[in-house]
């Protein structure tokens, strides 16, 4: 299966190389002005040009991950920003496509992210709950014309279900990452493979495929050490530059970029364990450089 490039870490890149305030580390809210919009442009288009050099696929993720309706209040917009948002955010990522790559295979990847960080303890959410939280983005996103939707740094089971249902209510291919700790587990303890597993069954594989982001490749490592057929199921792994655990992440004041060879070589030797893994990209602390090291290593 060809290799397929990922975007980098578009909040910590935005936030620490573009001198752009975030809050809430919500990266669409830069659609609302033309400075903003320059920003993004200047976010995307480099990964653009290196899929086209290096003549292989790209998969760019909209700036969604917190364009869902709790984000959205907290940032104080009403809820239903949530279509005319995410809409936006699709159009926006398109027109940068057809401008600087239109011969180039790219995927518009429809962004979702988690209703909260980390483990939710106490507020976790049943599967109906978070189909019927995330049902709103992933049917705007659907409906703007994405390649597919991905939901990235999921942490636990049931609002992966729910997301995963949604996105078949939504006639869309779902892909679901999850993210791990140090450990290799999910924030609630939950073995990686053991949650793919209730996934699948829960909604009779209805994911396109699996990814895992937000997690050096160290941590992933861990993760997979008791192998098995779902490893199968994981086409893709969006890592972090930093060994720190998330904790430690959001404590930090400074920027953990890692070295960008080291990171490319630490990613690509995860395919050992991971035969279907094709698309590889950043998460946290990376930028352009850690994917362009990607493709070198690749060969490309």
């Amino acid at each position: 299966m060809q290799l397929a490039l990922a975007d980098g870490g578009i909040e910590t890149d935005l936030i620490f190389h573009h001198d752009q305030t975030l809050p809430e580390f919500s990266a669409f809210v830069l659609l609302d002005d033309d400075a903003g919009r320059a920003a993004l442009r200047r976010y995307y288009v480099p990964y653009l040009q290196l899929a086209s050099e290096a003549a292989l696929p790209l998969v760019l993720e909209t700036p969604t991950w917190r364009a869902s309706e709790d984000w959205l209040r907290l940032l104080g917009r009403p809820a239903q920003d949530v279509i005319r948002v995410n809409t936006d955010a699709v159009r926006f990522v398109d027109e940068v496509r057809r401008e600087i790559a239109p011969d180039a295979d790219v995927t518009v990847s429809g962004c979702v992210g988690p209703r909260a960080d980390g483990d939710p303890g106490p507020g976790a959410m049943t599967p109906d709950e978070a189909r019927d939280y995330h049902g709103p983005q992933i049917d705007a996103l659907a409906a703007a014309g994405v390649g597919r939707v991905a939901a990235l740094t999921i942490s636990y089971v049931a609002e992966a279900i729910g997301i995963v249902l949604a996105g078949r209510d939504a006639g869309v291919p779902t892909v679901l990452s999850f993210t791990v700790e140090t450990t290799g587990e999910l924030p609630d303890g939950t073995a990686l493979g053991e949650g793919i597993r209730q996934v699948d069954v829960a909604t009779a594989q209805a994911a396109d495929s699996f990814m895992v982001n937000c997690a050096h490749p160290d941590h992933i490592t861990r993760a997979l050490s008791t192998g098995g057929d779902w490893t199968r199921r994981i086409s893709g792994v969006r890592a972090n530059a930093s060994t720190r655990s998330h904790a430690e992440m959001d404590q930090a004041v400074d920027l953990d970029e890692g070295d960008p060879s080291a990171f490319a070589e630490a990613l690509l030797g995860l395919r050992a364990q991971l035969p279907s893994m094709h698309v590889l990209g950043g998460c946290c602390g990376t930028d352009v450089r850690h994917i362009a090291a990607i493709a070198r290593a690749a060969g490309a």
